[in-house]
């Protein structure tokens, strides 16, 4: 029987194994004492097995509340524990129980990481993956040889649906390839979804008519199911081919319902992330946290920026971007979304760190401040990715590209 393995990074004062048994323990068969009806044949079907142990370091004090132990030391481990499927099938709800249920609570540990899953193969059969992914997402856009550059409405919520239709004007005018709602707005007082869609969809479709290019832009549709889907419809409708879901808040069950719909690219943004990442002995790590998103079918995924504005590091946001290119069951490609403080100077150590072009790289500021307007930060953003790829360093590029020179002068102290 086929069965699911994951990694976590723990910290506990007792013997390593004795704590990792009991995490086995509590999230399948057992409980915090013997009970009768866990019997030795029902243990060797459903219960975790705790695969491998590699003992780490020590410290002197406990990461989070747990056990204390006076004048003892807390033990760093790895660990490895996998589950039948036969547990929970292909229910992703109860699968995330399993893997990030009751353990959190265990007070044997004092700091316990869910790093990475490994998920079998009929997965990628029972799942339909992300519908557009990568190749999907460029042919949307028709972008090839580079990164989509792309920019989020600001300020984030308060425009009037007339001021936000004008701003799409002028980035669609400026060659932007990608727009969002920020997450913060859905449906507000002065900006009604339905005719949000509408304003913004006209100006895109009459530029798509004109130029060939129609601009993806993602709508964030984020609210209860039945709204969601009502949402979708209205997107679809209006020739729109991306919307935007909060995934923290509308869960793994709610953005598959949206992801399986089919007919438009998902962006799939992470705000919350920090809440379920931040405490390096606490929550998740991005390689398993995307890949629960993939199997929801996700399209686009947020993995922060190089020299982001935000706690995260850039070895944290390469081995995230790293995580989101790593193939998985041959065809479930997930679009890493670069953002956070971004403009053309990262993209020279982006380039140099990931080796891709296969992201969407977003930037706010970096676009709209640029001195000759978001036409010339569209432009600079375009040829600093441009001579990144061509291996020129930053000072070439300023020498080489005017827009890209502005930007540097406007952020370079950023």
């Amino acid at each position: 029987m086929e069965r699911i393995t994951a990694k976590y990074y723990i910290e506990t004062p007792l013997a390593i194994e004795k704590a990792a048994n009991v995490l086995a323990g509590e999230q399948s068969s057992g409980t915090f004492v013997a009970i009768p009806g866990e019997t030795e044949e029902l243990k060797q079907r459903f219960a975790a097995r705790v695969e491998s142990i590699t003992p780490l370091d020590s410290v002197s004090g406990p990461s989070i509340p747990g056990i204390t132990v006076s004048g003892g030391a807390y033990h760093h481990a790895n660990i490895e524990v996998s589950w039948s499927i036969e547990n929970f099938g292909y229910n992703l709800p109860v699968l995330i129980s399993t893997l990030q249920g009751n353990l959190y609570e265990l007070t044997q540990f004092t700091g316990l990481k869910l790093m990475d899953i490994e998920l079998p193969a009929s997965y990628g059969d029972h799942f339909k993956g992300p519908a557009f992914g990568i190749e999907g997402c460029r042919k949307l856009t028709d972008v090839t040889g580079r990164p989509l550059i792309g920019t989020i409405i600001k300020p984030s919520i308060g425009l009037s649906i007339a001021d936000t239709a004008a701003l799409v004007k002028t980035l669609v005018e400026a060659g932007i390839d990608f727009i969002k709602d920020d997450e913060l707005l859905s449906s507000s007082a002065n900006s009604n979804f339905n005719d949000r869609v509408d304003a913004v969809m006209a100006v895109i479709n009459a530029h798509a008519d004109k130029t060939g290019k129609k601009v993806m832009y993602a709508f964030n549709l984020s609210d209860e199911v039945d709204s969601m889907l009502h949402r979708y419809d209205k997107i679809v409708a209006a020739g729109g081919t991306c919307a935007m879901v909060s995934l923290n808040s509308v869960g793994l069950s709610g953005a598959k319902k949206i992801c399986d719909q089919g007919k438009l690219a998902i962006h799939g943004h992470r705000n919350g992330w920090g809440m379920l990442n931040r405490h390096p002995l606490l929550g998740i790590e991005f390689p398993a946290y995307q890949k629960l998103w993939r199997l929801a079918g996700v399209d686009q995924i947020h993995v922060n920026g190089i020299q982001n504005k935000f706690w995260e590091s850039d070895d944290s946001v390469v081995r995230s971007i790293e995580a989101c290119l790593k193939p998985m069951f041959g065809g479930f490609s997930v679009l890493p979304v670069v953002s956070s403080g971004q403009w053309g100077g990262q993209a020279f150590e982006t380039y140099r760190r990931t080796q891709t072009t296969d992201l969407l790289y977003m930037a706010g500021g970096g676009i709209m401040a640029h001195p000759e307007g978001p036409a010339g930060g569209v432009r600079a953003l375009k040829q600093a990715w441009q001579g990144a790829v061509d291996g020129l360093s930053l000072e070439d590029a300023v020498k080489q590209y005017p827009e890209f020179a502005l930007s540097v002068k406007k952020f370079g102290g950023k």
